[in-house]
């Protein structure tokens, strides 16, 4: 009884601490689950119209330049291209051009010359396909610099000549400088290949185009 008793004051002095502490850890809350939180927007909605952006993957352009005929010299040529990129190295163009071609060399052989006029018209249509190589940059002074592109190209096509129309193919290399998204300076060299009849006798010529021109895409 007597360790009871010695035991008993402190066992009361536990209680009234216990009795307390007991309000304060009442007002003490155990944290709100923000998981359960649903925040509803009071904010009423409008409808918006999205802006359309040109692709630029249409090109479309035209060209001037001098066109070398096998065996009748060079003349000024001229004509229009409409082009597709289908990706940023690779693209499609259609072409047109059309020249004057001259048979004065051969007045001093044969009498008369090659054509009855004079002067022959040769034009071509050719569809190709191209593949940008070297993008870069061209630099005009120390502060200003447009970027550029070089391109192989090369296709079909038809040439009318001399009253003939004969399949050919096209070769060549060309550069475009970007002086805008939607602007281009384009100069191509370009070989045209076909087969023509004169004076009764068949022959592949080799006739060199060297072009420049504008580009417009949209």
């Amino acid at each position: 009884m007597n360790a009871f008793t010695r035991q008993l004051p402190k066992l009361m002095l536990a209680l009234t601490a216990l009795q307390l502490s007991a309000p304060a850890l009442a007002q003490v809350k155990a944290p709100a689950d923000s998981s359960n939180q649903v925040v509803v927007p009071q904010v009423d909605r409008r409808d918006v119209r999205l802006p359309r952006f040109p692709s630029n993957d249409f090109e479309a352009g035209l060209f001037g330049g001098a066109f070398s005929t096998q065996n009748f010299g060079a003349s000024a040529v001229g004509g229009l291209r409409v082009g597709y990129h289908i990706t940023e190295d690779w693209f499609v163009e259609a072409a047109l051009g059309r020249t004057t071609v001259s048979d004065e060399a051969f007045t001093r052989v044969l009498p008369g010359g090659i054509f009855t006029p004079g002067n022959e018209k040769l034009q071509y249509a050719n569809l190709s396909a191209a593949v940008n190589l070297l993008p870069g940059e061209v630099f005009f002074g120390r502060d200003n610099a447009k970027p550029s592109s070089v391109f192989l190209i090369g296709g079909v096509g038809t040439t009318k000549f001399n009253g003939q129309r004969q399949q050919g193919f096209n070769l060549g290399v060309g550069m475009k400088v970007f002086l805008r998204d939607w602007a281009a300076v384009r100069i191509d060299m370009r070989d045209h290949i076909f087969s023509v009849d004169l004076l009764g006798k068949r022959e592949t010529t080799h006739n060199l185009e060297l072009s420049t021109g504008v580009s417009f895409f949209f």
